[in-house]
């Protein structure tokens, strides 16, 4: 079964990914800012990361950075799940080490098909 790291400080936005994922019969764990999920991706096992970009202790663009640097970050897929759709802010994130770019609010079947195609 495959993991996926939620990252997001909206415990809202994390329980809508994650039931979305559970029920796509994916496992999640969830980290609600930067800081935790590298703590996670750390403790290894992840396949996947889906992060928000504009959160405390720890953003988005920093969290991927960090990740990358990780023996666990370095090959996995990481998207971005962001209500920002700024072009700069894309630049950003994919040479931060970013794989893919949803914006919220997403479609339920668009998301699983983007998750499903970086996960092949």
């Amino acid at each position: 079964m495959r993991t996926v790291l939620t990252v997001d400080d909206s415990a809202s936005i994390r329980q809508v990914v994650a039931n979305l994922l559970t029920n796509a019969g994916y496992r999640v764990v969830e980290a609600a800012n930067g800081a935790e999920g590298l703590k996670q991706l750390q403790a290894g096992g992840v396949n996947l990361v889906v992060t928000d970009l504009n959160m405390p202790v720890m953003d988005g663009l920093t969290f991927i950075r960090e990740a990358r640097k990780l023996p666990t970050g370095k090959g996995i897929p990481i998207l971005f799940l962001s209500t920002e759709s700024d072009a700069v802010k894309k630049q950003q994130a994919k040479e931060a080490g970013a794989t893919g770019w949803i914006v919220k609010p997403f479609q339920n079947d668009q998301f699983l098909a983007v998750v499903g195609k970086v996960l092949r």
